[in-house]
Protein backbone atom coordinates (compact mmCIF):
# COMPACT_ATOMS: atom_id res chain seq x y z
CA UNK A 1 0.00 0.00 0.00
CA UNK A 2 1.53 3.82 -1.20
CA UNK A 3 2.36 5.87 1.47
CA UNK A 4 1.11 8.98 1.03
CA UNK A 5 3.00 10.85 3.72
CA UNK A 6 5.97 9.61 2.52
CA UNK A 7 6.20 11.62 -0.66
CA UNK A 8 4.89 15.19 0.94
CA UNK A 9 7.72 17.76 2.01
CA UNK A 10 8.34 18.94 5.96
CA UNK A 11 6.38 22.06 4.73
CA UNK A 12 3.15 19.99 3.46
CA UNK A 13 3.44 18.55 6.66
CA UNK A 14 3.40 21.90 8.77
CA UNK A 15 0.59 22.62 10.86
CA UNK A 16 0.96 25.98 12.87
CA UNK A 17 1.86 25.23 16.97
CA UNK A 18 3.07 21.62 16.17
CA UNK A 19 6.54 21.10 18.52
CA UNK A 20 8.65 18.45 18.47
CA UNK A 21 10.98 19.65 21.30
CA UNK A 22 9.77 21.68 23.98
CA UNK A 23 13.00 23.95 25.33
CA UNK A 24 13.65 24.45 29.32
CA UNK A 25 13.37 28.48 30.30
CA UNK A 26 16.67 30.09 29.87
CA UNK A 27 19.33 29.62 32.60
CA UNK A 28 21.20 33.08 31.62
CA UNK A 29 20.22 36.38 32.02
CA UNK A 30 17.80 38.00 29.45
CA UNK A 31 19.26 40.85 27.38
CA UNK A 32 17.73 42.97 24.52
CA UNK A 33 18.18 41.64 21.12
CA UNK A 34 19.15 45.35 20.17
CA UNK A 35 22.25 44.46 22.23
CA UNK A 36 22.69 41.90 20.76
CA UNK A 37 22.42 42.17 16.90
CA UNK A 38 22.15 45.89 15.43
CA UNK A 39 18.62 46.54 14.55
CA UNK A 40 19.24 47.20 10.78
CA UNK A 41 20.42 43.62 10.51
CA UNK A 42 17.47 41.87 12.63
CA UNK A 43 14.13 40.04 10.73
CA UNK A 44 11.23 41.75 10.85
CA UNK A 45 9.58 38.02 11.17
CA UNK A 46 9.93 34.79 12.06
CA UNK A 47 11.49 32.47 9.88
CA UNK A 48 9.18 30.30 7.50
CA UNK A 49 10.16 27.02 9.25
CA UNK A 50 7.49 23.65 9.21
CA UNK A 51 6.17 23.54 12.74
CA UNK A 52 5.57 19.42 13.25
CA UNK A 53 5.98 17.08 16.17
CA UNK A 54 8.82 14.44 16.51
CA UNK A 55 7.17 11.32 14.77
CA UNK A 56 6.31 13.19 11.27
CA UNK A 57 10.13 14.35 11.28
CA UNK A 58 11.52 10.74 11.99
CA UNK A 59 8.76 9.11 9.70
CA UNK A 60 9.77 11.78 6.78
CA UNK A 61 13.62 10.96 7.05
CA UNK A 62 12.91 7.18 7.38
CA UNK A 63 10.86 7.14 4.45
CA UNK A 64 13.43 9.28 2.17
CA UNK A 65 16.01 6.20 3.84
CA UNK A 66 14.51 3.97 2.33
CA UNK A 67 14.21 5.38 -1.30
CA UNK A 68 17.94 5.20 -1.46
CA UNK A 69 20.28 2.99 -2.28
CA UNK A 70 23.66 2.72 0.04
CA UNK A 71 26.62 0.49 0.53
CA UNK A 72 24.72 -0.42 3.72
CA UNK A 73 21.88 -1.99 2.00
CA UNK A 74 22.88 -2.78 -0.99
CA UNK A 75 25.48 -4.34 -3.25
CA UNK A 76 27.16 -1.12 -4.51
CA UNK A 77 29.81 -2.39 -7.68
CA UNK A 78 30.63 1.31 -8.74
CA UNK A 79 33.85 0.59 -10.44
CA UNK A 80 36.92 3.39 -10.52
CA UNK A 81 35.22 4.39 -7.04
CA UNK A 82 35.68 2.06 -4.22
CA UNK A 83 32.03 1.41 -2.75
CA UNK A 84 32.99 -0.65 -0.11
CA UNK A 85 31.80 -1.27 3.42
CA UNK A 86 32.53 1.35 6.22
CA UNK A 87 32.60 -0.85 9.61
CA UNK A 88 30.88 0.32 12.63
CA UNK A 89 33.20 -0.08 14.70
CA UNK A 90 35.27 2.88 13.04
CA UNK A 91 32.24 4.99 13.47
CA UNK A 92 31.94 4.62 17.07
CA UNK A 93 35.79 5.18 17.36
CA UNK A 94 35.65 8.27 15.79
CA UNK A 95 32.58 9.56 17.71
CA UNK A 96 34.36 9.14 21.15
CA UNK A 97 34.20 12.31 22.81
CA UNK A 98 37.61 13.40 23.10
CA UNK A 99 37.46 13.16 19.23
CA UNK A 100 34.00 14.54 18.06
CA UNK A 101 33.65 17.52 20.38
CA UNK A 102 37.41 18.32 19.74
CA UNK A 103 37.63 22.11 18.47
CA UNK A 104 40.13 22.70 15.79
CA UNK A 105 40.93 26.13 17.21
CA UNK A 106 41.74 24.22 20.27
CA UNK A 107 45.91 24.75 21.28
CA UNK A 108 48.61 22.45 20.27
CA UNK A 109 49.84 21.76 23.83
CA UNK A 110 45.44 20.69 24.47
CA UNK A 111 46.13 18.49 21.34
CA UNK A 112 49.16 16.05 21.37
CA UNK A 113 46.78 12.73 21.16
CA UNK A 114 44.81 13.95 18.10
CA UNK A 115 48.49 14.92 16.65
CA UNK A 116 49.66 11.67 17.60
CA UNK A 117 47.04 9.84 15.59
CA UNK A 118 47.42 12.30 12.34
CA UNK A 119 51.56 11.86 12.62
CA UNK A 120 50.86 8.48 12.65
CA UNK A 121 48.57 7.99 9.84
CA UNK A 122 51.14 10.23 7.81
CA UNK A 123 53.48 7.88 8.78
CA UNK A 124 51.22 5.09 7.36
CA UNK A 125 50.74 6.43 4.15
CA UNK A 126 54.22 7.05 3.95
CA UNK A 127 55.16 3.61 4.35
CA UNK A 128 52.48 2.73 1.27
CA UNK A 129 53.00 4.69 -0.89
CA UNK A 130 57.35 4.71 -1.09
CA UNK A 131 56.82 8.61 -0.61
CA UNK A 132 58.04 10.48 2.33
CA UNK A 133 56.49 13.25 2.35
CA UNK A 134 53.01 13.50 3.41
CA UNK A 135 50.01 16.40 3.61
CA UNK A 136 47.03 15.36 4.84
CA UNK A 137 44.88 18.83 3.72
CA UNK A 138 43.06 17.79 0.64
CA UNK A 139 39.40 17.04 1.20
CA UNK A 140 39.05 14.69 -1.28
CA UNK A 141 40.98 12.79 -4.50
CA UNK A 142 39.91 16.06 -6.74
CA UNK A 143 41.34 18.60 -4.86
CA UNK A 144 44.27 16.30 -3.98
CA UNK A 145 45.60 16.27 -7.69
CA UNK A 146 44.92 19.77 -8.11
CA UNK A 147 47.30 20.35 -5.03
CA UNK A 148 49.81 17.88 -5.73
CA UNK A 149 49.97 20.28 -9.36
CA UNK A 150 50.78 23.25 -7.15
CA UNK A 151 53.16 21.92 -6.03
CA UNK A 152 54.99 20.35 -8.47
CA UNK A 153 54.24 24.59 -10.24
CA UNK A 154 55.93 26.05 -7.21
CA UNK A 155 58.95 23.08 -7.65
CA UNK A 156 59.53 24.01 -11.27
CA UNK A 157 59.11 28.12 -10.42
CA UNK A 158 61.89 27.79 -8.40
CA UNK A 159 64.05 25.80 -10.45
CA UNK A 160 62.90 28.44 -12.88
CA UNK A 161 61.93 26.53 -15.11
CA UNK A 162 58.83 27.07 -17.43
CA UNK A 163 56.39 24.16 -18.29
CA UNK A 164 53.31 24.16 -19.38
CA UNK A 165 52.04 20.66 -20.21
CA UNK A 166 50.43 17.82 -18.61
CA UNK A 167 50.19 14.06 -20.22
CA UNK A 168 47.71 11.48 -19.49
CA UNK A 169 46.12 8.77 -21.02
CA UNK A 170 43.01 8.82 -22.68
CA UNK A 171 41.37 6.40 -20.42
CA UNK A 172 42.13 8.85 -17.32
CA UNK A 173 40.03 10.23 -14.74
CA UNK A 174 37.76 13.26 -15.96
CA UNK A 175 39.38 14.78 -12.92
CA UNK A 176 43.05 14.87 -14.02
CA UNK A 177 42.76 17.01 -17.03
CA UNK A 178 40.38 19.11 -15.12
CA UNK A 179 43.05 19.39 -12.37
CA UNK A 180 46.00 20.56 -14.36
CA UNK A 181 43.53 22.92 -16.44
CA UNK A 182 42.59 24.94 -12.90
CA UNK A 183 46.28 24.78 -12.09
CA UNK A 184 46.78 26.68 -14.90
CA UNK A 185 48.47 23.65 -17.15
CA UNK A 186 47.97 22.59 -20.88
CA UNK A 187 46.59 19.55 -20.87
CA UNK A 188 47.98 16.42 -23.63
CA UNK A 189 45.88 13.46 -23.92
CA UNK A 190 47.72 10.68 -25.47
CA UNK A 191 46.03 7.38 -27.16
CA UNK A 192 46.67 4.16 -25.53
CA UNK A 193 47.69 0.70 -26.85
CA UNK A 194 45.01 -1.68 -28.50
CA UNK A 195 45.18 -3.36 -25.32
CA UNK A 196 44.54 -0.14 -22.77
CA UNK A 197 48.40 0.48 -21.63
CA UNK A 198 49.89 3.50 -22.12
CA UNK A 199 51.50 3.43 -25.47
CA UNK A 200 55.16 4.36 -25.09
CA UNK A 201 56.08 5.45 -28.46
CA UNK A 202 53.07 8.31 -28.07
CA UNK A 203 53.97 9.18 -24.72
CA UNK A 204 57.89 9.90 -26.25
CA UNK A 205 56.44 11.80 -28.96
CA UNK A 206 54.86 14.29 -26.68
CA UNK A 207 57.54 14.36 -24.16
CA UNK A 208 59.99 17.39 -24.17
CA UNK A 209 61.21 20.21 -22.04
CA UNK A 210 57.92 21.65 -21.45
CA UNK A 211 56.38 18.75 -20.05
CA UNK A 212 55.95 19.15 -16.40
CA UNK A 213 53.68 16.19 -15.21
CA UNK A 214 52.52 12.66 -16.75
CA UNK A 215 49.46 11.94 -14.95
CA UNK A 216 48.40 8.23 -14.85
CA UNK A 217 46.53 5.97 -12.94
CA UNK A 218 47.62 2.48 -11.82
CA UNK A 219 46.45 -0.28 -11.90
CA UNK A 220 44.35 2.07 -15.06
CA UNK A 221 40.76 2.78 -15.62
CA UNK A 222 40.55 -0.83 -17.71
CA UNK A 223 41.18 -2.78 -14.22
CA UNK A 224 44.78 -3.31 -15.14
CA UNK A 225 48.50 -2.81 -13.86
CA UNK A 226 50.99 -0.39 -15.88
CA UNK A 227 53.89 -3.03 -16.34
CA UNK A 228 55.62 -0.30 -18.19
CA UNK A 229 55.73 2.36 -15.38
CA UNK A 230 59.56 2.06 -14.56
CA UNK A 231 60.51 2.98 -18.08
CA UNK A 232 57.96 5.51 -18.17
CA UNK A 233 59.03 7.39 -15.02
CA UNK A 234 62.39 7.02 -16.68
CA UNK A 235 61.61 9.02 -20.15
CA UNK A 236 59.74 11.33 -18.38
CA UNK A 237 62.56 12.37 -15.59
CA UNK A 238 64.87 12.38 -18.49
CA UNK A 239 63.34 15.38 -19.68
CA UNK A 240 62.85 16.19 -16.39
CA UNK A 241 59.50 16.23 -15.89
CA UNK A 242 57.48 14.43 -12.76
CA UNK A 243 54.89 11.27 -12.50
CA UNK A 244 51.77 11.75 -10.92
CA UNK A 245 49.93 8.70 -9.37
CA UNK A 246 46.15 8.85 -9.31
CA UNK A 247 45.26 6.88 -6.76
CA UNK A 248 42.05 6.20 -6.51
CA UNK A 249 43.20 2.46 -7.37
CA UNK A 250 45.16 1.54 -4.68
CA UNK A 251 42.75 -0.93 -3.27
CA UNK A 252 44.39 -2.90 -5.51
CA UNK A 253 47.57 -2.75 -4.71
CA UNK A 254 48.04 -1.76 -1.00
CA UNK A 255 51.16 -3.88 0.61
CA UNK A 256 51.69 -5.38 -2.67
CA UNK A 257 53.59 -2.81 -4.43
CA UNK A 258 54.64 1.06 -3.91
CA UNK A 259 53.98 4.35 -6.54
CA UNK A 260 56.96 5.15 -5.13
CA UNK A 261 58.76 2.03 -6.23
CA UNK A 262 57.40 2.09 -9.25
CA UNK A 263 58.28 5.72 -10.62
CA UNK A 264 56.06 8.16 -8.67
CA UNK A 265 56.77 11.26 -7.53
CA UNK A 266 53.14 12.43 -6.65
CA UNK A 267 49.95 11.12 -5.32
CA UNK A 268 47.15 10.99 -3.95
CA UNK A 269 45.13 8.68 -1.56
CA UNK A 270 40.95 8.68 -1.42
CA UNK A 271 40.74 7.65 2.00
CA UNK A 272 37.43 7.81 1.69
CA UNK A 273 37.86 4.77 -0.69
CA UNK A 274 41.03 3.00 -0.16
CA UNK A 275 40.56 3.10 3.74
CA UNK A 276 36.81 2.76 4.13
CA UNK A 277 35.49 6.35 4.99
CA UNK A 278 32.02 6.77 4.40
CA UNK A 279 31.78 8.41 0.32
CA UNK A 280 29.58 9.68 -1.61
CA UNK A 281 27.08 12.26 -2.86
CA UNK A 282 29.79 15.14 -3.05
CA UNK A 283 31.30 14.37 0.56
CA UNK A 284 32.94 13.59 2.90
CA UNK A 285 36.23 12.60 1.69
CA UNK A 286 39.93 12.98 2.23
CA UNK A 287 42.70 13.03 -0.43
CA UNK A 288 46.09 13.53 1.49
CA UNK A 289 49.14 13.79 -1.41
CA UNK A 290 52.21 11.75 -0.66
CA UNK A 291 55.57 13.15 -2.49
CA UNK A 292 59.16 12.55 -2.85
CA UNK A 293 61.33 14.25 -0.58
CA UNK A 294 62.54 16.82 -2.66
CA UNK A 295 58.98 17.98 -3.08
CA UNK A 296 58.12 18.06 0.50
CA UNK A 297 58.88 21.81 1.07
CA UNK A 298 56.33 22.75 -0.95
CA UNK A 299 53.45 20.64 0.98
CA UNK A 300 50.66 22.60 2.26
CA UNK A 301 51.21 23.46 5.82
CA UNK A 302 50.63 22.77 8.59
CA UNK A 303 52.01 18.98 8.53
CA UNK A 304 52.24 17.30 11.74
CA UNK A 305 55.65 17.13 13.17
CA UNK A 306 57.28 15.08 16.26
CA UNK A 307 60.01 17.00 17.92
CA UNK A 308 63.27 15.93 18.34
CA UNK A 309 65.64 16.11 21.07
CA UNK A 310 67.56 14.51 24.58
CA UNK A 311 65.45 12.39 26.79
CA UNK A 312 62.94 10.01 26.43
CA UNK A 313 61.53 9.08 22.97
CA UNK A 314 63.81 11.55 21.69
CA UNK A 315 61.57 14.28 23.19
CA UNK A 316 63.08 17.30 25.46
CA UNK A 317 62.56 16.11 29.46
CA UNK A 318 61.36 19.58 29.93
CA UNK A 319 58.69 20.04 26.89
CA UNK A 320 55.33 19.19 27.37
CA UNK A 321 55.07 19.16 23.32
CA UNK A 322 55.83 15.55 21.97
CA UNK A 323 54.06 16.79 18.43
CA UNK A 324 53.80 20.28 16.73
CA UNK A 325 52.19 22.22 13.63
CA UNK A 326 54.91 23.36 11.17
CA UNK A 327 54.89 24.88 7.58
CA UNK A 328 57.26 23.44 5.03
CA UNK A 329 59.46 25.93 4.32
CA UNK A 330 58.16 27.12 0.45
CA UNK A 331 54.95 25.86 1.39
CA UNK A 332 52.03 26.58 -1.81
CA UNK A 333 49.84 27.53 1.48
CA UNK A 334 46.42 26.16 2.42
CA UNK A 335 44.11 24.77 0.18
CA UNK A 336 41.87 23.47 2.82
CA UNK A 337 41.17 24.78 6.87
CA UNK A 338 42.87 23.59 9.72
CA UNK A 339 44.60 19.92 9.36
CA UNK A 340 42.01 18.73 6.80
CA UNK A 341 38.87 16.16 7.00
CA UNK A 342 40.26 15.00 10.17
CA UNK A 343 36.64 12.42 10.91
CA UNK A 344 37.42 10.59 7.72
CA UNK A 345 41.19 10.57 8.50
CA UNK A 346 40.39 9.00 12.01
CA UNK A 347 38.20 6.36 10.18
CA UNK A 348 40.79 5.81 8.23
CA UNK A 349 43.46 5.68 10.83
CA UNK A 350 41.13 3.17 12.63
CA UNK A 351 40.82 0.90 9.49
CA UNK A 352 44.79 0.96 9.02
CA UNK A 353 45.39 -0.07 12.67
CA UNK A 354 42.62 -2.32 12.85
CA UNK A 355 44.07 -4.65 9.87
CA UNK A 356 48.39 -4.12 10.62
CA UNK A 357 50.28 -4.70 7.26
CA UNK A 358 49.06 -8.22 6.72
CA UNK A 359 45.56 -7.64 6.56
CA UNK A 360 46.38 -4.01 4.08
CA UNK A 361 48.02 -6.78 1.83
CA UNK A 362 45.39 -9.12 2.01
CA UNK A 363 42.67 -6.23 1.27
CA UNK A 364 44.46 -5.87 -2.11
CA UNK A 365 44.36 -9.61 -2.74
CA UNK A 366 40.50 -10.20 -1.91
CA UNK A 367 39.85 -6.65 -4.31
CA UNK A 368 42.05 -8.82 -6.92
CA UNK A 369 40.46 -12.20 -6.52
CA UNK A 370 36.60 -11.41 -5.54
CA UNK A 371 37.29 -8.97 -9.15
CA UNK A 372 38.77 -11.82 -10.64
CA UNK A 373 35.78 -14.18 -9.75
CA UNK A 374 32.87 -11.78 -11.36
CA UNK A 375 34.94 -11.58 -14.81
CA UNK A 376 35.24 -15.42 -14.30
CA UNK A 377 31.62 -15.97 -14.09
CA UNK A 378 30.41 -12.87 -16.42
CA UNK A 379 32.87 -12.96 -19.69
CA UNK A 380 30.49 -15.34 -21.42
CA UNK A 381 27.20 -13.00 -21.69
CA UNK A 382 29.68 -9.36 -20.92
CA UNK A 383 32.76 -9.80 -22.81
CA UNK A 384 36.10 -7.90 -21.27
CA UNK A 385 37.78 -6.81 -24.33
CA UNK A 386 41.16 -6.84 -22.63
CA UNK A 387 41.38 -10.01 -21.38
CA UNK A 388 40.75 -12.48 -18.55
CA UNK A 389 42.52 -10.98 -15.63
CA UNK A 390 41.81 -8.09 -13.93
CA UNK A 391 43.09 -6.20 -10.99
CA UNK A 392 40.34 -4.79 -8.52
CA UNK A 393 37.93 -3.91 -11.46
CA UNK A 394 37.00 -5.22 -15.14
CA UNK A 395 35.63 -3.12 -18.14
CA UNK A 396 33.42 -5.17 -20.16
CA UNK A 397 30.87 -4.55 -23.13
CA UNK A 398 27.63 -4.84 -23.58
CA UNK A 399 28.44 -3.27 -27.73
CA UNK A 400 27.66 -6.99 -28.49
CA UNK A 401 24.31 -7.15 -26.86
CA UNK A 402 23.20 -3.87 -28.88
CA UNK A 403 24.16 -4.43 -31.87
CA UNK A 404 22.44 -8.25 -32.30
CA UNK A 405 19.61 -7.72 -29.72
CA UNK A 406 18.85 -3.13 -28.45
CA UNK A 407 19.99 -4.66 -25.62
CA UNK A 408 22.77 -1.37 -24.08
CA UNK A 409 24.86 -0.85 -20.98
CA UNK A 410 22.42 1.55 -19.29
CA UNK A 411 19.44 -0.55 -19.80
CA UNK A 412 21.23 -3.30 -18.04
CA UNK A 413 22.44 -0.47 -15.25
CA UNK A 414 18.88 0.35 -14.84
CA UNK A 415 17.13 -3.22 -14.78
CA UNK A 416 19.91 -3.62 -12.01
CA UNK A 417 18.28 -1.76 -9.58
CA UNK A 418 14.50 -4.06 -9.99
CA UNK A 419 16.85 -6.61 -9.03
CA UNK A 420 18.24 -5.03 -5.86
CA UNK A 421 21.56 -3.52 -6.82
CA UNK A 422 23.51 -0.37 -7.80
CA UNK A 423 24.74 0.14 -10.87
CA UNK A 424 28.26 -0.23 -12.03
CA UNK A 425 29.75 2.48 -13.89
CA UNK A 426 28.61 3.00 -17.48
CA UNK A 427 30.13 4.36 -20.40
CA UNK A 428 33.12 5.05 -19.18
CA UNK A 429 36.61 4.83 -19.49
CA UNK A 430 35.14 5.83 -23.20
CA UNK A 431 37.79 3.39 -24.89
CA UNK A 432 35.47 0.72 -24.14
CA UNK A 433 32.17 0.70 -26.72
CA UNK A 434 29.24 0.24 -24.06
CA UNK A 435 31.52 0.22 -20.98
CA UNK A 436 30.29 -1.17 -17.73
CA UNK A 437 32.46 -1.01 -15.13
CA UNK A 438 32.78 -3.00 -12.10
CA UNK A 439 34.18 -3.31 -9.24
CA UNK A 440 32.82 -5.86 -6.28
CA UNK A 441 35.77 -4.42 -3.69
CA UNK A 442 36.70 -6.95 -0.89
CA UNK A 443 34.45 -6.13 1.19
CA UNK A 444 31.98 -8.54 -0.53
CA UNK A 445 31.00 -12.57 0.11
CA UNK A 446 30.87 -14.95 -2.79
CA UNK A 447 27.14 -15.83 -2.14
CA UNK A 448 26.66 -11.65 -2.84
CA UNK A 449 28.92 -11.97 -6.03
CA UNK A 450 26.77 -15.21 -7.16
CA UNK A 451 23.73 -13.63 -6.69
CA UNK A 452 24.95 -10.01 -8.68
CA UNK A 453 26.14 -12.45 -11.73
CA UNK A 454 22.65 -14.16 -12.20
CA UNK A 455 21.23 -11.47 -12.20
CA UNK A 456 23.29 -9.59 -14.74
CA UNK A 457 22.71 -13.45 -16.75
CA UNK A 458 18.95 -13.07 -16.24
CA UNK A 459 18.55 -9.44 -17.70
CA UNK A 460 20.11 -9.96 -20.48
CA UNK A 461 17.96 -12.87 -21.72
CA UNK A 462 14.69 -10.64 -20.71
CA UNK A 463 12.75 -8.66 -23.59
CA UNK A 464 14.82 -5.85 -25.04
CA UNK A 465 11.35 -3.69 -24.72
CA UNK A 466 11.13 -4.86 -20.85
CA UNK A 467 14.81 -3.56 -20.40
CA UNK A 468 14.20 -0.80 -22.06
CA UNK A 469 11.74 0.68 -19.59
CA UNK A 470 13.44 -0.40 -16.69
CA UNK A 471 13.53 0.02 -13.60
CA UNK A 472 9.93 -0.98 -12.96
CA UNK A 473 10.17 -0.93 -9.31
CA UNK A 474 11.21 2.45 -8.62
CA UNK A 475 9.24 5.96 -7.85
CA UNK A 476 10.74 7.30 -11.28
CA UNK A 477 11.81 5.19 -14.39
CA UNK A 478 13.95 7.08 -16.89
CA UNK A 479 13.73 11.18 -16.31
CA UNK A 480 15.69 12.97 -19.18
CA UNK A 481 19.27 12.82 -17.07
CA UNK A 482 20.49 16.01 -18.41
CA UNK A 483 17.52 17.98 -17.64
CA UNK A 484 16.96 16.57 -14.24
CA UNK A 485 20.18 18.02 -13.21
CA UNK A 486 20.00 21.36 -14.94
CA UNK A 487 16.51 22.07 -13.72
CA UNK A 488 15.35 19.79 -10.80
CA UNK A 489 12.01 19.71 -9.03
CA UNK A 490 12.48 20.31 -5.81
CA UNK A 491 8.60 20.16 -5.13
CA UNK A 492 6.40 17.18 -5.06
CA UNK A 493 3.39 17.44 -7.50
CA UNK A 494 0.10 15.36 -6.51
CA UNK A 495 -2.42 13.95 -8.73
CA UNK A 496 -4.28 16.73 -7.98
CA UNK A 497 -1.98 19.54 -8.66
Amino acid sequence: MRNTLATKLLFDLSQPGRRGAVFPKSDVPDQALDELIPRAHQSTSAPALPEVTEPEVIRHFVNLSTKNMSVDTHFYPLGSCTMKYNPKRHERLSALPGIVDMHPYRSVEDSQGMLELLFTMQAMLAEISGLPAISLQPAAGAQGEFTALLVSSAYFRDKGETRTKVLFPNSAHGTNPASAALAGFECVQLKSTAQGFVDLNELSAHLDQSTAVFMVTNPNTLGMFERDLPEIARRVHAVGGLVYIDGANMNAICGITRPGDFGGDMMHYNVHKTFTGPHGAGGPGSGPIAVRDFLGDYLPGPVVVRREGPGTSGVSSDSTLVYDLAVPARSIGRVRSFFGNVGILVRGYCYLRTLGAAGVRAMSENAVLNANYLLAKLKDVLPVPQGDRCMHEFVASARQLKEERGISAMDIAKRLLDYGFHAPTVYFPLVVPESIMIEPTETESRETLDAFAQAIRDIVREDPELLHQAPHETPISRPDEVRAARTPVLKWITSEG
